[in-house]
Order: structure tokens, then C-alpha cells, then sequence
């Protein structure tokens, strides 16, 4: 067994100079031609029913949908039945599932021997009864027994309620507010950690409808930059210290923007240089990157990690922190081992570790052991990721793609790669409109590969799962390349 999901890591200061370059040049999309035939001859005839659908649940939900990785053009489809590599829509229709409910399913989508011990359990004891059930216990060990630097383990309901309950543990730990996160990254929707999303430099922007003064001890470093860590970090002295630096391991938006091999090694060694707490959100990279997760890829010691999704195995209630005892014993009540006492972070959720998620959870990490699912996986992403290499070449296009395993990115319009320079005030507007437009291309992306059976992440990022072939991968990059056909320049500079 090879426990590693990631094979060849990529160059990360090669990448970003092909990310960079795409940024300055005009932007390249499927031709309004062609994008209106997939209009009206695949969603209006082929997806009638969700289209009705849809327009039904608008009278009821903002926007039609409750997720916002549904929001999709020209509107969200209906999807009944997920199955390995493939889901299937309400009108019958057939999709290789490169969105895998966000990145969780990394053994592939609904595994049959999950499902069975989900209804196994359904039938004893129901999905929540409010009080300790023993898969509680199996699942925190079995996530201690994997990942090196987790000795506890407390299950929440998300991965933004695990961000959350880290950040609290940190400041009860340290004795300091000041949270530095990595720029771009997104660690879910809580008020203090909408600072900086998306776009590197972009503070507060981003976060409508949260009062500013909920940034106050939140600050952002640029990914990749570890003088300009430094330089946060020694400035934070001054005003108190900085209880924890938090990050995506591979980059902000799951390596979107990537960070070299040895980053997360730096962030930790300046992290014990400045008395600050070292937090991995591992929501992606936990059992993807490797079954040890990013931190044992990397080979770096996180003091609290955050999980999501595969918690639960692809079911409901999925989130959890992680960590070493000695912060862990801040989500415990009373004494420490001295005798101590301590004060207990605020955290619950009625729901939390309830048996449905934490033997679908187990189960799920069970069955990816036996499979080998992390290497399968990033097989199948290289093998993705080639493929669109070749045909992004031979069409002579200037889109990017690139992955960390099975976490792959396909870059058109190379939206999140802008950065903004508050130095430089008069261009924040430009920076914000450009990637406003971009983002608008990224939708119409999708939507030609939805209409050639492909569902993706917001048209730019794909996971493999263990569930896929070579035959199934490399009839996915035809399909890329039926959508490429039809790329033309539409923004002359």
C-alpha cells in the first residue's frame, strides 16, 4: 500500500508563473455561439425537468438551491443518484462526478459497503439518539491512529464549526487573540474568518454583511510568503501576539494558488519561533493527499487540525478538530492531568457525532485502507491532468492545468489567482472587476462541461476518486477537448 495520494508534487513556482501569465492575457471561453446550442439543445431539451424543478423551488429557496456549489448555469440541475464515478440527474441524464460532493468521497461516490453499515445501523439504533454511541470512540481512534499529530479528536457538524472551535482553543491555549490566516483561503463562513478569502489581500471584502470590527484580530499573509509571515507575526508582538496561524496545507482554495513543497515546514518553524499555534485545515487534503493527511505528507507536526466531509463519509455531520492532548483538553470540562483547572472552549451541536456519520465515517476510512484509495485516486488525477495538458497544447490554448493528486485544476480564466495591493489603492476596483468577469467565464465553462457529462468544481477544479479507470478518465478528456473546439477569445486587450 503506498498511504501517499500524491505522486509528482507540482512546481509550485513554475505553476504560478503559467497562472500569472494567464492573468495578463485576454480571456479565452466557449464562443457565445456555441454556448447558446448548449443552451438550447442540451438544458432546454435534455433537462426540462430540472429546469422545472428548479424554477418550482425558487417560490420557496433563495436562488432555487441551499448549496452554493449548485449555483450553476444557466440553472442548477436535479441530481437523484450518485454511483462510483458517475451521477445521474432527474431527467436521466449521465455525469462523470468530478465534483465528489466537494472532495470527501475520495473511494468514489455512495460506496456500497458504507451504505450497507449505515442501514445496518438505521435498522438498531436510528441516526441520533442525543447520548454516547461506541462508533464515537472507533472513528477519534481510528483518526488518531492515522494521522501522526492528532492524539484527540472531537467531532462537530462542519468544517466552519471545527475552524471555528480551533481558533477558540488557540486563544485559550495561548493567552492571545491574533489569528494570521493565509490569503485566499477559505476555512468556511464564520465572521472572523471571512477575512481574506478568494483573493489574496482582499481583507474584508469579500465578507458581506459581517460588521468590520469582527476583523480585528484577524489578519491575512500572502500565500507562499513566508518573510511576509514573519513580518505579520513579528508585528503582532507588539499588539499582544498571535495565538495561531491557520492555513490550507497546498495552497488557499485547495491549491488553487499552489506553495512549494517545504511552505508548510517554514510556516511551522516560525510558528514555534513566535509562540503561535500551527492549525491545518485538512476539510480537502486529509485522506486525499494521504491517508496520514497533508501533515504527513509533509511531514509537519500541526498543534490543531481541522477536518470535514470525509468525517462522515459522504453523509450529514461532517466536521471535527483534531490535535495534540495538550490543546485538546481545552474542549474537555474541569481539570488538566495536573490537577488544573481549565476553561472549556464554547462550542456544541446537537448533532455532532451522531451514529449515522461516525459509522458511516469509520467505515469510509476503513474501506479506504483496504482499497489503497489515496494512491488510486491520484493516479487517476495525473492521468486527468496529462490529458488536458496535451490537448490544452495541441489547440494551442492558454489555459492551466495542473494537480496535487487527485486534486486537479483546470484554469481558464485564472480567476483566483488575482491578488490585490493595498498599497496601490486605485486598483482594487480593477482587480475585483476582473476577476467579477472571469468568474462570469468560469460559469459558462461549466456549463459546456455539464452538457458533455462533465460536473465540476465552479469549471476550474476536479477531484479524482478510486472509483474511476483509465478508460473512464480518458473519455473524460474527449469530452474537455469537445468543449476546447469551441474556445475563442472574447475580450480583446
Amino acid at each position: 500500500m503506498s498511504n501517499h495520494g500524491i505522486i509528482n508534487y507540482p512546481d509550485a513556482q513554475a505553476v504560478q508563473k503559467q497562472l500569472d501569465e494567464l492573468i495578463k492575457k485576454p480571456i479565452y471561453s466557449i464562443s457565445p455561439e456555441a454556448l447558446k446550442n448548449y443552451e438550447t439543445e442540451y438544458f432546454d431539451k435534455k433537462c426540462a425537468k430540472s429546469k422545472a424543478m428548479i424554477e418550482e423551488a425558487k417560490t420557496i429557496i433563495p436562488g432555487g438551491v441551499q448549496h452554493n456549489l449548485a449555483f450553476n448555469y444557466p440553472f442548477p440541475l436535479v441530481f437523484t443518484k450518485a454511483e462510483g464515478a458517475y451521477l445521474y440527474d432527474i431527467d436521466g441524464n449521465k455525469y462523470y462526478d468530478f465534483l465528489q460532493a466537494g472532495g470527501p468521497t475520495v473511494l468514489g461516490s455512495n460506496p456500497p459497503a458504507v451504505r450497507e453499515k449505515v442501514i445496518e445501523l438505521l435498522n438498531d439504533c436510528g441516526p441520533s439518539t442525543g447520548l454516547f454511541h461506541e462508533y464515537e470512540y472507533k472513528l477519534g481512534k481510528k483518526i488518531a491512529e492515522l494521522i501522526p499529530n492528532v492524539d484527540m479528536f472531537r467531532m462537530l457538524g462542519s468544517g466552519t464549526e471545527a475552524c471555528m472551535t480551533a481558533i477558540r482553543v488557540a486563544r485559550l491555549a495561548t493567552g492571545k487573540k491574533k489569528i494570521l490566516k493565509m490569503g485566499g483561503a477559505y476555512h468556511g463562513w464564520s465572521d472572523q474568518l471571512g477575512y481574506g478569502i478568494r483573493v489574496p489581500g482582499s481583507k474584508w471584502t469579500q465578507a458581506t454583511g459581517v460588521p468590520l470590527f469582527c476583523f480585528r484580530d484577524t489578519e491575512e499573509f500572502f500565500p507562499g510568503d513566508l518573510n511576509d509571515l514573519e513580518r505579520k507575526l513579528k508585528a503582532n508582538r507588539l499588539k499582544g501576539g498571535t495565538a495561531a496561524v491557520m492555513l490550507e496545507p497546498v495552497g488557499p482554495e485547495s491549491g488553487t494558488r499552489p506553495v512549494d513543497k517545504n511552505f508548510c515546514k517554514g510556516v511551522e518553524q516560525l510558528c514555534r519561533k513566535y509562540g503561535a499555534l500551527l492549525i491545518f485545515d485538512e476539510v480537502v487534503t486529509a485522506f486525499r493527499v494521504s491517508m496520514s493527511g497533508a501533515q504527513g505528507y509533509f511531514g509537519c507536526s500541526p498543534d490543531l487540525t481541522v477536518f470535514g466531509k470525509v468525517m462522515a463519509g459522504g453523509y450529514p455531520g461532517a466536521g471535527g478538530l483534531g490535535g495534540k492532548k495538550e490543546y485538546m483538553k481545552y474542549l474537555g470540562a474541569g481539570l488538566d492531568d495536573t490537577g488544573k483547572k481549565i476553561k472549556k472552549a464554547f462550542c456544541g451541536g446537537t448533532m455532532s457525532a451522531n451514529p449515522l456519520s461516525c459509522i458511516a465515517g469509520y467505515t469510509m476510512l476503513e474501506e479506504m485502507e483496504k482499497a489503497d484509495a489515496c494512491y488510486k485516486a491520484a493516479l487517476m488525477g495525473d492521468r486527468l491532468t496529462a490529458g488536458l495538458q496535451e490537448i490544452i497544447k495541441k489547440r494551442n490554448l492558454p489555459f492551466v492545468a495542473f494537480n496535487q493528486g487527485s486534486i486537479c485544476h483546470l484554469e481558464t480564466v485564472g480567476t483566483l489567482n488575482f491578488s490585490i495591493n493595498w498599497k496601490k489603492p486605485w486598483g482594487i476596483p480593477g482587480v475585483l472587476d476582473a476577476t467579477s468577469a472571469r468568474k462570469k467565464e468560469m460559469t459558462h465553462m461549466g456549463a459546456a462541461y455539464m452538457a458533455e457529462g462533465l460536473v465540476t468544481l465552479a469549471g476550474s477544479r476536479l477531484y479524482t476518486s478510486a472509483a474511476y479507470t483509465e478508460e473512464m478518465i480518458d473519455d473524460a478528456v474527449a469530452r474537455f477537448d469537445k468543449v476546447f473546439e469551441n474556445i475563442v477569445c472574447i475580450e480583446k486587450k
